[in-house]
């Protein structure tokens, strides 16, 4: 169960559009401007983002508001 959960540690493009109910474009557009959370690329290239950084992500843009 170990590697299960870390792989949930870490969400997909697709995931995080999905749970913030966005598009890809607007994701990869708020990432380019730098508003988007926290992202790690791996070698071959695809995107993720950890949980983490999501929810502090989230946490921040709720105190900006």
């Amino acid at each position: 169960m170990k590697g299960a959960t870390r792989s949930r540690d870490k969400l997909t493009v697709d995931e995080i559009c999905a749970e913030l109910q966005i598009s890809r474009s607007t994701f990869y557009d708020w990432r380019q401007k730098g508003r988007a959370p926290r992202c790690v690329k791996l070698p071959n290239g695809s995107l993720r983002i950890r949980r983490s950084d999501l929810e502090n992500w989230l946490a921040d843009c709720e105190g900006a508001a």
